[in-house]
């Protein structure tokens, strides 16, 4: 038998997995590692959702298969979610299916519509999904950029002009994973205008939607009129409410397309745990003080992280949402490359990040910077990056 199986050849090593593999056995050794790696929050969710999940647990009919799209309470509430949010209108039959998160719905969505050599745009750097998913499923990926800028559309305008097969699935994901990047509902009607006429399906991550700051709402694909002709939208409770490992995400939109992952995933899953699905109900349709928490808890973290990382010699742009920094290396190690750097700051300032080669050729020479710790915590981390900055010999001004 032959072991070398198709797709693991066409999956390179996880080179982020290098840094956990050290990070996890510095920690075994007994030493405080300060983890700005993995966007893991460090909050649990609100007490009324957890009691849900206890209450719903206790019910003797309740541990039975679920439903795999979703029971309809919840597909209800997430539709309802859009309307108070978004001003957007969903069929809950027809337009919304509840996911294992949204890395499971784009891999679902990926294996429904692409057959092998399909071309898939994705952004470059991104998520490992947004192109992992579309490679396992078969998927040719031509690469992107990220930057929403002339840049931007001159690429997918080369793309559809020289790419063969053309490409039929733009991946977009705004507020960006890794970058940290957003758009306003200009670039998404401009996109969908674009969409339409090049006949291309759009899936918008939309991940980190409650996640932004400075007073700037983050916009939805969907909010464009005749957005749901050709795209599907993803979104996460794992941000939004503290219940990244509770698994509850969702995709809504182009009725074609949610019926087809929907006949996939039946095949695949009987959908979360029933108590897990009437918690996220809860969680939707509850207060919702919490989100407004969270933002603050970010917002907060940005603005101590990028003082204090400054304050040690380490200039890093604040990001404008999400629960990352994308931070470009110190100029004076820039030749080191990102996954070296992210090796040594791990090894002399206890310090975890995330390589940007991680995410895609583009995302060499920085690193992405999880704000999943205090504030506290976050201090100590750039009093430790200064005294391996110190001594390297860069000081903040040649940092």
């Amino acid at each position: 038998m032959d072991p070398d199986f198709y797709r693991m050849r066409r999956l390179p090593p996880y080179v982020i997995a290098e840094v956990n593999a050290m990070r996890h056995a510095a920690r075994q050794a007994g030493e405080d590692i300060i983890d700005l790696g993995m966007g893991n929050p460090d909050h649990p969710p609100p007490q009324h959702v957890i009691d849900k999940l206890c209450e719903v647990a206790q019910k003797p009919d309740a541990h039975g298969y679920s439903q795999s799209r979703g029971i309809p309470g919840l597909r209800r509430a997430q539709a309802n979610y859009y309307e108070r949010r978004f001003d957007v209108e969903l069929d809950p039959e027809r337009e919304v299916v509840v996911t294992m998160g949204s890395k499971e719905g784009l891999a679902s969505l990926a294996n429904a519509i692409i057959a092998p050599g399909d071309v898939v745009l994705a952004p470059n750097p991104s998520y490992p999904i947004h192109t992992f998913g579309f490679i396992i499923a078969g998927a040719t990926i031509r690469s992107v950029p990220t930057t929403p800028d002339n840049e931007y559309w001159r690429a997918l305008e080369s793309a559809m002009a020289f790419t063969v097969p053309r490409p039929s699935v733009l991946v977009v994901n705004y507020p960006s994973n890794p970058t940290a990047e957003v758009v306003d509902l200009a670039f998404y009607e401009r996109l969908v205008a674009w969409a339409r006429e090049n006949k291309v399906w759009v899936l918008s991550d939309l991940a980190y939607s409650e996640l932004y700051f400075d007073g700037n709402p983050t916009p939805s694909i969907l909010q464009v009129p005749g957005a749901k002709d050709i795209a599907v939208e993803f979104t996460s409770m794992s941000k939004t409410y503290s219940m990244a490992g509770w698994r509850m995400g969702f995709a809504a939109g182009n009725p074609q397309l949610i019926a087809a992952m929907t006949r996939v995933k039946s095949y695949l899953d009987y959908g979360a745990f029933t108590p897990i699905q009437a918690a996220a109900c809860a969680a939707l349709n509850g207060p919702q003080d919490v989100v407004e928490e969270n933002r603050q808890r970010y917002h907060k973290r940005r603005d101590v992280m990028v003082e204090a990382f400054g304050r040690a010699g380490w200039d890093i742009p604040a990001p404008p949402a999400s629960m990352f920094a994308w931070a470009p290396l110190p100029p004076a190690l820039k030749e080191m490359g990102s996954l070296q750097f992210s090796k040594d700051l791990l090894t002399h300032a206890k310090v975890a990040v995330a390589p940007g080669v991680g995410y895609g050729e583009q995302g060499e020479g920085y690193v992405r910077i999880a704000m999943v710790e205090n504030e506290q915590r976050l201090r100590q981390a750039a009093r430790n990056v200064k005294r391996y900055l110190s001594s390297l010999g860069i000081n903040s001004s040649a940092a």
